[in-house]
């Protein structure tokens, strides 16, 4: 059963919404012509019902299939929020917001499950009901969990939440998904060294915080290599080191800062832990004091294995077995809708965006070619979870 042809026939529209949603990006909870144009358009599709201010600035969609009563209630999600970049594409639906631009793709997402929307909507050739979530503040503001914290699964009695993202690199046409850990949980950490500053001349009078600093970075890179197993995965990036303004002064503190990427609880408080022993082991070797802050912040993105697998076949039927990469190794970025997994069961799956510039580059652009396979997936999903008895 491959791309729905209704769905094709709506490549255009969808195709002019995305590009839309491309001209004038929004970042975070500050979405609201993004959620404006969503509402509007599943009100013109005659959806069921239609709520804003989900989650601040999130809207959803209730769609209710021929015999609403007689089955269960699958959610499809979209993020729509944009990334503080200045576009470099030269494309003539370029972004039209300076130091704003859809460098993640969420303009193609949203667009695609307005198309699903708008296909379930016209059809309803299912027994239960679809719910179309549109969320605000994936990139950074955990704008999931704001949605998940105000209701969204209890208010619409949501059984099974289903997403998708775009992948750069994987060609079109194709799909990669796992079970169980799929993306990375996101934590940051803040480390203030706190030595005495002096004269360059005179180091040995100084307790010297960018020496000690060396040793940190050095030393937090022992965390992947020695104390997490092997077969585990972590990892600790320093990406920020700031100390001292001048030649010819040692500073009396230094500010070092970057993030932990895990794939499991375990390793997640192991990490944690292990900084906080390093960092204070060493500043105490050298006479120093040290301050570390660890924040949390998305969790492991976590596939339920029964959900997968029923992804794993709508895919197949969109694009064929052998498009279909079911064993897919687990990323280290992070991403929002694991609170969503968290609150029910539910897949995260990988669209081919083809030969693209990659995620959260200046010169990234979604595939248009991609729509009908994302749109039809979705729409897939809800059919198949849901078909008439």
């Amino acid at each position: 059963m491959p791309i729905i042809n209704r769905l094709a026939d709506f490549h255009d529209d969808i195709t002019a919404w995305r590009r839309d949603f491309h001209r004038h990006p929004e970042l975070l909870y500050d979405v609201q012509r993004t959620a404006e144009v969503v509402a509007d358009r599943l009100r013109d599709f005659g959806v069921d019902e239609v709520v804003t201010g989900i989650g601040r600035t999130g809207v959803v969609g209730v769609i209710r299939g021929r015999k609403a009563e007689a089955g269960q209630t699958i959610a499809l999600r979209a993020d729509m929020d944009a990334l503080p970049i200045e576009e470099a594409t030269g494309k003539p639906y370029a972004s039209t917001v300076p130091g704003k631009m859809h460098a993640c793709g969420h303009d193609g997402h949203t667009a695609m499950l307005l198309g699903a929307a708008r296909y379930l909507a016209e059809t309803r050739n299912f027994d239960g009901t679809a719910v179309v979530v549109f969320q605000p503040a994936e990139e950074g503001g955990a704008g999931g969990k704001a949605m998940v914290d105000d209701g969204l699964m209890q208010r619409f009695g949501i059984d099974e939440v289903y997403g998708l993202h775009n992948m750069p690199g994987l060609p079109v046409g194709k799909f990669a998904i796992r079970p169980g850990p799929i993306m990375a949980a996101t934590d940051e950490f803040e480390i203030r060294i706190i030595g005495h500053g002096g004269h360059a001349a005179k180091p040995h009078v100084t307790i010297d915080p960018i020496l000690i600093g060396a040793h940190v970075v050095q030393a937090l890179q022992s965390i992947a290599s020695r104390s997490v197993d092997p077969l585990d995965a972590v990892v600790v990036s320093v990406t920020t080191f700031h100390a001292g303004r001048a030649h010819n002064i040692i500073p009396g503190s230094a500010a070092i800062g970057g993030t932990v990427r895990s794939l499991s609880p375990e390793v997640r408080d192991l990490a944690e832990r292990r900084i906080n022993e390093i960092v204070q082991g060493i500043a105490g070797a050298f006479g120093a004091k040290a301050e570390v802050g660890y924040h949390r912040n998305y969790p492991v993105t976590v596939n339920h294995p029964d959900q997968t697998a029923f992804a794993v076949e709508v895919a197949k039927q969109i694009v064929g077995e052998a498009n279909v990469d079911a064993a897919s190794p687990p990323m280290m970025g992070g991403e929002d809708f694991s609170y969503m997994l968290l609150e029910r069961p539910g897949a995260f799956i990988f669209l081919g965006n083809g030969d693209t510039a990659g995620l959260h580059n200046p010169e990234y652009d979604f595939n248009d070619a991609a729509i009908p396979i994302g749109s039809s997936y979705l729409a897939r999903l809800v059919e198949t979870a849901l078909q008439p008895r």
